[in-house]
């Protein structure tokens, strides 16, 4: 990939990986660090990149970048992260995409970043296998067990309301 094609990619892809990584870790300036973090991490291998394969190398890498960064903050213990899923829990609010985001933290990590590459990125089945390295079957399964429970997660919300 030359110098032009990376700055393409970036014009092209950096809204959508920040999107994704501020889905996965509800945070505006972590977000912002993990979009520079794969951009400086594909700059290193530009020249090993085929441009035509640099969405799946973009956000395979991004996807990396989050794992590594959310197992950075367990092993921190992140404040900030306690104190605003303690204050969110304490306050009832019906808006819809609030209600979305508190059913994608009750699914195991691997299961939101499927749903979000398919849902919200639309991604087809082999592009997020090869995202995440997992196989097709595997993409589905997860998939659809994430559906399942964000299902469960909204029913289970209706009868309490």
């Amino acid at each position: 990939m030359t110098a032009k094609e990376y700055n393409l990619s970036v014009d092209d892809y950096s809204d959508n990986i920040f999107r994704f990584a501020l889905k996965h870790l509800k945070n505006e300036m972590s977000a912002k660090d993990v979009v520079q973090e794969t951009f400086t991490k594909v700059w290193v291998k530009h020249e090993e990149i085929n441009f035509e394969k640099v969405k799946s190398y973009l956000f395979t890498t991004a996807y990396h970048v989050i794992i590594d960064w959310i197992r950075k903050e367990q092993r921190n213990g992140d404040i900030e992260k306690i104190n605003t899923d303690f204050q969110s829990t304490t306050q009832v609010n019906f808006d819809l995409q609030e209600i979305l985001d508190e059913a994608l933290k009750t699914i195991p990590q691997i299961q939101k970043t499927v749903v979000l590459l398919r849902d919200y990125e639309g991604y087809n089945y082999s592009e997020i296998a090869t995202i995440t390295n997992l196989n097709e079957s595997q993409v589905k399964v997860y998939i659809f067990r994430a559906r399942k429970a964000l299902q469960e997660y909204l029913r289970d919300l209706e009868l309490v309301l």
